[in-house]
């Protein structure tokens, strides 16, 4: 099995706008920038309760901390949130009825207090790309678009392998793709 596709700018906001069109946009929307953005696996993304994110004043937090249970490696780790997700978190947040803490963050229609599945929510990525008409995407590419987005900017491996939540630098370096753009700033260096 191939390398999930990481993700243009462009083909984000292809993504984003087709999710506006179907129900749930706001929570459907998070939850994809959770990975695009913060480089969450999808079953982190699935596993995240209202206290997690929301304290108790109803603003999102500036990290999230996940537990080992909630991880896939099962150690502990510090997701850091940007302003740009912040906003979009807290967009939700407010558009949402407040949860009991241990409440999924995204509920679904049938299971609000514990919300998608890991499976299920790959499954739901999957179907929301093929939607908007991105073709090779998986519920990996928005970890992949991460990883590919800190690495352009000359964010350094050793930083980037703590944001991923891996052990070993040779895990991150595998999420990281070479594009033509990359390429051409990189010989233009010389």
């Amino acid at each position: 099995m191939g390398k999930a596709k990481t993700f243009s700018a462009q083909e984000l906001r292809r993504v984003q706008d087709y999710i506006a069109t179907r129900a749930h946009a706001q929570r459907n929307r998070a939850a994809l920038l959770l990975t695009h953005l913060a480089g969450m696996r999808v079953g982190e993304v699935a596993a995240l309760t209202w206290g997690d994110v929301v304290n108790a004043e109803g603003q999102v937090k500036e990290e999230i901390r996940l537990n080992a249970d909630q991880t896939k490696g099962g150690h502990p780790r510090t997701v850091f949130i940007s302003p740009k997700l912040h906003k979009e978190l807290q967009a939700y947040a407010q558009s949402t009825t407040k949860r009991p803490p241990e409440w999924a963050f995204f509920a679904t229609q049938k299971e609000p207090r514990r919300g998608f599945t890991a499976n299920t929510l790959a499954q739901y990525f999957h179907s929301l790309y093929r939607g908007a008409g991105i073709d090779g995407a998986s519920s990996h590419s928005g970890r992949r678009s991460f990883a590919t987005a800190l690495a352009s900017r000359g964010v350094g491996v050793r930083v980037l392998m703590r944001a991923m939540g891996h052990r070993n630098i040779s895990t991150t370096i595998g999420y990281i793709d070479a594009s033509d753009d990359m390429l051409r700033r990189a010989v233009s260096l010389v």
